[in-house]
């Protein structure tokens, strides 16, 4: 089961460092030129940095916290915290008609889950 937990962890962790630092690193216009961000259309510049750095902040707080052993709670908590924003994602989508990343954010509201649950239970 551990290992389970590492896995899924560590895939959130890698693929939340691409979007949450792909939302920094790119101005708020050259998002919306993209097909699968047109949802920043509905928030403002600096929210979308926002949810950005916490997304950062969460796949560091997945990951290293459990590994080094210091505040460890942060993990379980890291994850639920993603899987709230999945929440929001799938609301936003849903609410745009944007089905296609329906999936994806399903596939990653039950990995933050698994492992909230996994870590806390551990």
């Amino acid at each position: 089961m551990d290992l389970a937990l590492w896995i899924a962890a560590g895939l959130q962790a890698v693929l939340y460092v691409f979007a949450g630092g792909m939302k920094l690193a790119t101005p708020r216009e050259k998002l919306l030129e993209n097909p699968n961000m047109g949802w920043t259309a509905d928030f403002s510049g600096p929210a979308v940095k926002a949810i950005g750095g916490i997304e950062i902040l969460a796949a560091i707080g997945l990951v290293l916290p459990w590994a080094l052993d210091i505040a460890p709670v942060l993990t379980p908590l890291a994850a639920t915290g993603l899987a709230i924003i999945q929440i929001g994602a799938i609301i936003v989508h849903g609410r745009r008609k944007e089905t296609k990343a329906l999936p994806m954010n399903v596939v990653l509201l039950v990995l933050a889950v698994f492992v909230a649950v996994g870590r806390f239970a551990g």
